[in-house]
């Protein structure tokens, strides 16, 4: 039986806080917010907001962000189950528990199982995670996938190596400006005898986009 199931959490015609690049090509999508961006910094310093040391400490904190933190996440999950409670109860406050604070957005862990898989994608722009995976790859803001991974999942993951049988539930969850996914992927199997650290070397950004397997 086929059981793809595309979970939507926000409606198309829904109001971003953030503008959306007018229809253009890829190549020119990233010089639209890219343009924005240094208009909006420029502006921030002339009205006296925000420095330029300060602007710059910023983008390198950000820039340094890794997908270890959602690593490190994912395997306090695995190993602790009242962690694993908190998590899907109220994915900031366990998120912020490891040092990792997520503001101005909702963190929302899905967990894959035997039965169900999950996906995440921002069909608008590229919504994500960055405090726990660092920048979004450069796929998953195309328009291909942004398209595609909706109307054939399957098909995308499969690109990815991904097969998944007919008997699992598949799940597309729809980033928005106020939402963002976590994917806690399965934890292997014979991995009983590893610490944390150990498990956490294993979770991959891809895993926790839900793009793959661990």
């Amino acid at each position: 039986m086929n059981s793809d199931h595309h979970h939507h959490d926000h409606d198309h015609d829904h109001d971003h806080d953030h503008p959306h690049a007018p229809p253009q090509p890829d190549d020119k999508v990233h010089s639209y917010y890219q343009i924005l961006s240094i208009a909006l910094k420029e502006l921030l310093i002339e009205k006296g907001v925000v420095t330029a040391a300060q602007v710059r400490q910023f983008i390198e904190k950000r820039d340094s962000i890794t997908p270890a933190n959602g690593a490190k996440v994912v395997a306090r999950a695995w190993v602790d189950p009242a962690y694993r409670a908190r998590l899907f109860e109220d994915g900031n406050a366990a998120a912020a528990e490891l040092g990792f604070p997520i503001t101005g957005t909702k963190l929302v862990a899905v967990e894959n199982t035997p039965d169900t898989h999950n996906v995440v994608v921002c069909t608008l722009c590229s919504c994500y995670p960055r405090d726990l995976l660092g920048l979004p790859p450069a796929w998953y803001k195309s328009r291909a996938y942004r398209a595609r991974v909706v109307r054939e999942p399957r098909a995308v993951l499969r690109e990815f190596g991904t097969e998944l049988s007919d008997d699992v539930a598949l799940r597309v969850h729809d980033s928005t400006a106020d939402i963002r996914f976590l994917v806690v992927p399965q934890r292997p199997a014979g991995t009983e005898n590893l610490d944390e650290d150990a498990l956490a070397a294993l979770v991959t950004r891809d895993s926790m986009i839900g793009v793959a397997r661990i």
